[in-house]
């Protein structure tokens, strides 16, 4: 089975942002995406937005950007985005948040959004998809040579419990709190094609493993391969899809600076003639699980051997690295919000420490919303102000 690749013009960028759609008055998610979408401007023939849209909940509404070539272009892309869909929300007596969980809302109270797909989705995985009222960042960093793409999805499977806990934001599931820093990655990676993805030596092989699964019906299409990190040939990137929900624009810049730089790194690396790592998978899951229950505070895996090494250190490291590659790409600003991440805390750290000072769950939906709203952290101890 060949497999089209559609090269990227350099390492462009895209990224897919999951938004909740809260009621004012009860604070619980609205299942009211048909309404809220419907009402946008610039709506084309068939009723659909270009870049707003539908996702599998009606709690959900994605919004994406175009081909973006920086990371303050993709910025200002989704700024254009949230402007218009906060409009016609708040005229619906609905607020904006994201997190890759909200903290009350019970999932069995979701609706699932009227697209076929959707609905095919929910009659094959049953309980796994009805259940997933989560939300995530995806980001998209354009690739030109199809055979970097196994070599580099690899080399950024080492890199899935950075992603996940510098943006984990779902401690919290039907009011409860999981004791995880990211409850979505376990809800959404019990599907049977997701979770890290497979280890495979080249192009060939890919397009093998995916034929493989497509005479099994085990899937219908590879877009229904939906690993922590794929390749996706019709647009001609890598995408990552480790990310939780992220609260601000800045937070989902930060993640768009780190995939850029990282997969310029190794494409710089792969025409010097370097060899990228590509970790086992033992070492890819066992990471991920890390930084799914401990978040920042995880000791992770660096060698074969069984190295371990605090996450935060390994951080501090990864972004020392980068730095010169944002440099270059323009994005060294957006890089550096990690830095305040690992200072103030990451979202599911702000959200526990919102509720042990306020006590009620309404306190933490409400510094969501205002951080989304404003673009800030609200960091409790500094009068709901953290740095801009």
């Amino acid at each position: 089975m060949a497999i089209s690749w559609n090269p990227s013009r350099g390492p462009t960028l895209g990224i897919e942002w999951e938004l909740q759609l809260i009621d004012a008055r009860t604070r619980l998610l609205r299942q009211d995406a048909d309404e809220v979408l419907a009402g946008l401007s610039g709506l084309d023939a068939s009723g659909e937005h270009p870049q707003i849209r539908h996702e599998l909940m009606q709690s959900t509404v994605e919004i994406v950007t175009g081909i973006c070539s920086t990371v303050s272009e993709a910025k200002a892309d989704l700024g254009k985005s949230i402007e218009e869909l906060q409009r016609t929300a708040a005229d619906r007596g609905i607020l904006l948040a994201c997190a890759g969980t909200h903290p009350v809302s019970n999932w069995r109270d979701a609706k699932m959004a009227p697209i076929a797909r959707y609905a095919e989705l929910v009659e094959q995985m049953q309980w796994l998809a009805r259940r997933i009222q989560t939300f995530g960042v995806h980001v998209h960093v354009g690739l030109r040579d199809v055979s970097k793409a196994i070599p580099v999805v690899n080399a950024l499977a080492a890199y899935l419990p950075h992603f996940l806990a510098l943006t984990a934001s779902s401690p919290f599931w039907n009011g409860q709190d999981t004791g995880l820093a990211s409850t979505r990655a376990i809800i959404f990676g019990d599907l049977p094609t997701a979770g890290p993805p497979h280890r495979l030596s080249s192009w060939a092989e890919f397009e093998d493993y995916m034929d493989t699964l497509l005479r099994a019906r085990t899937i219908r299409s590879i877009k229904e391969v939906w690993w922590d990190v794929r390749p996706h040939p019709d647009l001609g990137t890598v995408e990552i899809r480790m990310f939780d929900g992220l609260p601000t624009v800045r937070e989902v810049g930060m993640v768009a600076a780190l995939s850029q730089s990282l997969v310029q790194l190794f494409d710089a690396q792969l025409d010097r003639g370097y060899q990228l790592p590509s970790p086992s998978s033992w070492i890819v899951r066992d990471n991920k699980w890390r930084a799914t229950r401990y978040g920042l505070d995880a000791t992770v895996i660096t060698d074969e051997s069984g190295t371990t090494a605090p996450l935060r250190d390994e951080l501090y490291e990864l972004f020392r690295e980068l730095e010169p590659v944002a440099d270059r790409l323009g994005c060294l600003e957006e890089l550096r919000v990690a830095s305040e991440v690992l200072e103030h805390g990451a979202s599911y750290e702000r959200q526990r420490a919102i509720l042990a000072q306020a006590g009620e769950m309404t306190d933490v939906i409400d510094a969501l919303v205002s951080e989304f709203a404003e673009d800030r952290f609200v960091i409790p101890g500094e009068g709901g102000h953290g740095r801009k």
